[in-house]
């Protein structure tokens, strides 16, 4: 018997050593700040975008750039829009690979002899055919 009542002496013990489980606290509804009214600032006015003055240069094409786009004096952009309006009017842009350009006649002597020539190399051939 003696070995029952310490058994149960143990048992009393270990319950009585155990804490309740704590209960959840209730949270608290939070409250929400009204929101303040931002007063919106006019808006700054951005100045006009000034292009860079090397491209807005008027230069010269040579005969071969001059029979594609004209002879007068233009900025290298608008060299490139001209030639991609005659691309365009022409049907040159091959149609397979978009990127690539065709040579009809004209064309071909301005590209050097190449049937085919890439349209990231436009700008490279304006800038070889102007003074």
């Amino acid at each position: 018997m003696a070995k029952k009542k310490t058994t149960k002496k143990k048992a009393a013990k270990k319950a009585a050593k155990k804490k309740p489980a704590k209960k959840a606290a209730k949270k608290k509804p939070v409250k929400k700040a009204a929101k303040k009214k931002a007063v919106k600032k006019p808006a700054k006015k951005k100045s006009a975008r000034k292009p860079n003055a090397a491209f807005m240069a008027k230069l010269t094409p040579s005969s071969a750039l001059a029979d594609v786009i004209g002879s007068q004096p233009s900025p290298r952009t608008e060299m490139i829009k001209k030639i991609w309006v005659y691309i365009k009017k022409h049907g040159l842009q091959d149609k397979i690979n978009k990127r690539m350009i065709n040579a009809d006649d004209k064309l071909r002597t301005l590209f050097g002899g190449k049937n085919q020539v890439s349209m990231f190399d436009l700008a490279k051939i304006v800038s070889q055919n102007v003074s």
